[in-house]
């Protein structure tokens, strides 16, 4: 898996400023998948429409790959080789597919065959790309808040981790969800390589995060995972990361 980026390949989306900023949009209506510049397949979003007299459409090679749309939060796609870009762009549309996410088996709670059909349409769009078999190192964070936890203070410590981490590369998709009625919630990152993952945490608002992790939460659970995508995305699967294996 190349770490090289491709900017003069990065595909043009829509511009951000035209995407919604609201949390529940972007985390349950996949409303970040409307910067897709492709053809909308039923069960998608649809498609952003034109204001009367607008002109053209703003562009951009910047793309939401979180429930935060803002500039310091999004991905340049041009640091990225042609199959990451692509895999980025088909996680816009990951989205769960039922409530109880915070403790349902992963693979079960997200539209994971909708993503690896979009990433497949991609590919084949894009002329030319080859999609080699490859892996993809994906954390999930399982927790339960403490009932006095400060929200504010919990937004701000993640807003500016996640800062870090797309300073640092790599990140692919970041996704959390809401808390259900007993404090539960998941959280979770799809990252170009393990490597991405160690350096991205490795900043000031990490280590904060870190310290302040047993006066927010009553538990967490953390798990490190292999997303394999397998030659021209004709399979894929979920299991457990262990170092060494492809």
């Amino acid at each position: 898996m190349g770490k090289a980026g491709s900017g003069d390949q990065a595909p043009l989306l829509h511009h951000h400023s035209l995407i919604t900023t609201d949390f529940d949009a972007l985390k349950f209506h996949a409303a970040a998948s409307l910067q897709l510049r492709v053809h909308q397949q039923p069960g998608h979003p649809k498609p952003l429409p034109l204001k009367p007299g607008a002109g053209a459409t703003p562009t951009s090679t910047h793309l939401i790959v979180s429930p935060y749309n803002s500039p310091l939060h999004l991905l340049d796609l041009r640091t990225l080789d042609p199959s990451n870009q692509l895999l980025a762009q088909a996680l816009t549309i990951l989205q769960p597919t039922r409530p109880d996410y915070a403790t349902a088996p992963y693979t079960e709670s997200f539209n994971w065959t909708a993503v690896l059909g979009l990433l497949r349409e991609l590919v084949h769009a894009r002329h030319g790309t080859v999609w080699p078999a490859q892996s993809f190192y994906v954390v999930t964070f399982r927790s339960r808040l403490r009932a006095d936890a400060d929200g504010e203070r919990l937004y701000l410590l993640d807003a500016h981790s996640h800062q870090e981490a797309m300073a640092s590369g790599g990140l692919l998709k970041y996704w959390f969800g809401s808390k259900d009625a007993e404090r539960r919630n998941l959280a979770t990152c799809i990252w170009r390589s393990r490597e991405d993952a160690r350096l991205g945490g490795l900043g000031p608002w990490h280590k904060k995060a870190r310290g302040a992790a047993r006066e927010m939460y009553e538990s967490i659970e953390f798990s490190t995972l292999r997303l394999r995508i397998g030659e021209g995305v004709a399979s894929w699967g979920v299991t457990e990361w262990v170092d060494g294996e492809e």
